[in-house]
């Protein structure tokens, strides 16, 4: 009877630990467990590392940019090399810039430009995008924000400056 008891303990032991080993992740060699296959990523958008022309905009009304004055007129806006602090947390650091307002050879103003790469734009604005190496600025709801957006280099550069 003992006997019969024993062999009864051993087969349930083994059949808990046989069944505990299939719903495991197979092992490697040396017991240790393979790795899980991971998903694919894209591939990180393009953003531009160093300065470059982004065109020229037309300001029809006095705006703020960085916090000072920057009067109505044309503008050269050229993006530095100058990464902004990404203000949220996961933000990609080079998803902001300092652009700046250039005017007849000297720079009148600068500020944070988001740079959005073609392929997410539809995620982060609904409305039409300019064409490709064109510009476009527009007086936002309410009248207090001037949206200025260029789409150049298959990226879509936007600022948005409280009016002065």
């Amino acid at each position: 009877m003992k006997r019969l008891v024993l062999v009864g303990a051993v087969i349930t032991a083994l059949s808990v630990t046989l069944s505990a080993q299939r719903g495991k992740p197979a092992t490697q060699a040396g017991g240790h467990t393979a790795p899980k296959a991971q998903p694919g990523s894209a591939p990180a958008p393009s953003v531009p590392t160093g300065e470059m022309q982004l065109g020229s905009v037309n300001l029809t009304k006095g705006v703020k940019a960085d916090g000072k004055p920057l009067a109505a007129g044309t503008y050269q806006l050229r993006l530095t090399a100058q990464a902004a602090t990404p203000d949220a947390k996961g933000q990609t650091p080079s998803s902001e810039r300092w652009v700046e307002f250039v005017q007849r050879g000297q720079v009148k103003g600068r500020e944070v430009v988001t740079i959005v790469p073609q392929s997410e734009i539809d995620k982060v604005q609904k409305d039409t995008p300019p064409h490709a190496n064109a510009s476009k600025v527009e007086m936002l709801k309410g009248g207090d924000y001037v949206r200025v957006w260029i789409n150049r280099g298959g990226n879509h550069y936007l600022l948005h400056l409280p009016t002065a």
